[in-house]
C-alpha cells in the first residue's frame, strides 16, 4: 500500500477516441479494498488537437480547477527516466500496474518513477479476426493505439509500455517507427523465466510453461511466441478444461459464486501442473483476481504484469543513474 505521505503527480490525457462501430470487453477485475492512504493530486488535463499535438486545458489542484489557455508545447515532462503508459481494456488493470510502479520503485525511501498515462478502454478483442469488417476494425484499432503512443512520445515519455494482455498482440504494429524503448510484456515475462534458470519436470524435454487465459487467442499470442524463442514448450488447455472449467469458473466469479470460482480455477491450474508444466502464466485480470493471494498454488503461478512492472523500474533507475552522470 501507499504511506500516507506520498505525493502522486500524473498527467490524465484526453486523447481522440476510437472510431467505428467496435464492441467493448467487459472489465472483469477484482473488488479491491480502498486504499487507506492520503494521495495529494496535481493533475493536468489535456487535449489533442487534430494532429496529435496538445494543448494544457485546465490545471486541477484539489477540489477546485481553473481554467488556463496556452499555446501547444513540444512536451510535458522533461525527466529522462518519464515512462509513457498506454491504457488497457480494463482502467482498473492500469491502476493496479501503477500501484505497483508507484510503491516498488519508491518503497526503499527513492523517489517513484516519472510516468504519463493515456488510457484506452475501448477495444475489440478475445481473437484475431476473420472476416474483413473484422480486419478494418483491427486496423482502427491499431492506428488508435498508435496515436496514443505517438502522444505520449510527445508528452515527453522516454519509454513506453502497454500493460495489458490483448494490446500487446499488436505490439509489433503499434511500435512502429518508434525511436523508444518499447517493452514487450511478452518479453519481459519470457527474460525473467529464462534468467530463473528452471529446470525440465520431465527428463528428456524442455521446460513447460503454461498459459491460462479467458481469451483463447488473443490474449495468448503475446506470451506464447515470446517463449517459444526462448526455448519454452508452451502448455494451453485443452478444449474440454477451458470450456467445462476454466470458462465456468469466470462465469461463477461473475455470479458472485467467489468459493465455486476459485475451485473451478484451481482444478484449471492442477490440470496444467499435471502436465509437468513449471509455471503457469494467469494472462487475464480476472483469473489473477479469483484466487486469495495466501492460496498456495499461486507460488506455481506468475503475473505477468509483475513482470512488466519490474522491467520498467529496472529501466527507469538505469536511465537516471546516466543522466545523472551526464
Amino acid at each position: 500500500m501507499f504511506d500516507g505521505g506520498l505525493t502522486m503527480s500524473f498527467h490524465k490525457v484526453n486523447c481522440p477516441p476510437v472510431v467505428g462501430n467496435l464492441s467493448k470487453i467487459r472489465s472483469q477485475c477484482r473488488t479491491r479494498p480502498n486504499p487507506c492512504f492520503a494521495v495529494q493530486m496535481s493533475s493536468t488535463l489535456v487535449q489533442t488537437d487534430e494532429n496529435g499535438d496538445f494543448y494544457e486545458s485546465k490545471k486541477i489542484s484539489g477540489s477546485s480547477s481553473t481554467e488556463l489557455k496556452s499555446q501547444p508545447q513540444n512536451s510535458l515532462l522533461s525527466q529522462a527516466n518519464t515512462v509513457g503508459i498506454i491504457g488497457g481494456v480494463s482502467v482498473l488493470s492500469t491502476l493496479i500496474f501503477l500501484e505497483k510502479l508507484v510503491w516498488w520503485s519508491s518503497r526503499n525511501g527513492e523517489e517513484c518513477v516519472p510516468f504519463v498515462v493515456c488510457s484506452e478502454p475501448a477495444l475489440d478483442g478475445g481473437r484475431r479476426p476473420v472476416h474483413s469488417s473484422e480486419v478494418n476494425g483491427e486496423h482502427i484499432i491499431i492506428q488508435n493505439l498508435r496515436q496514443k503512443r505517438i502522444f505520449l512520445e510527445k508528452s515527453g515519455a522516454r519509454c513506453i509500455v502497454m500493460p495489458c494482455h490483448i494490446s500487446n498482440a499488436w505490439h509489433d504494429e503499434i511500435s512502429e517507427s518508434c525511436s523508444l524503448p518499447f517493452f514487450h510484456i511478452g518479453d519481459c515475462v519470457a527474460r525473467e523465466l529464462k534468467e530463473a534458470k528452471l529446470k525440465p519436470l520431465d527428463a528428456g524435454s524442455s521446460v513447460r510453461i503454461g498459459v491460462l487465459s479467458t481469451c483463447e487467442t488473443i490474449a495468448v499470442a503475446p506470451y506464447q511466441q515470446k517463449l517459444q524463442n526462448q526455448g519454452f514448450e508452451v502448455v494451453l488447455p485443452d478444449k474440454e478444461t477451458r470450456e467445462h472449467i476454466l470458462m465456468p469458473a469466470v462465469e461463477s466469479w461473475n455470479q458472485r459464486d467467489i468459493e465455486g470460482a476459485r475451485n473451478l480455477l484451481r482444478i484449471a491450474i492442477q490440470v496444467l501442473l499435471i502436465r509437468a508444466v513449471n509455471i503457469v502464466i494467469l494472462a487475464s485480470d480476472v483469473l489473477q483476481n479469483i484466487l486469495p493471494r495466501e492460496d498456495p498454488l499461486l507460488k506455481k503461478c506468475m503475473d505477468p504484469m509483475d513482470a512488466l512492472a519490474r522491467t520498467t523500474i529496472k529501466w527507469a533507475k538505469s536511465a537516471k543513474k546516466v543522466r545523472r552522470k551526464t
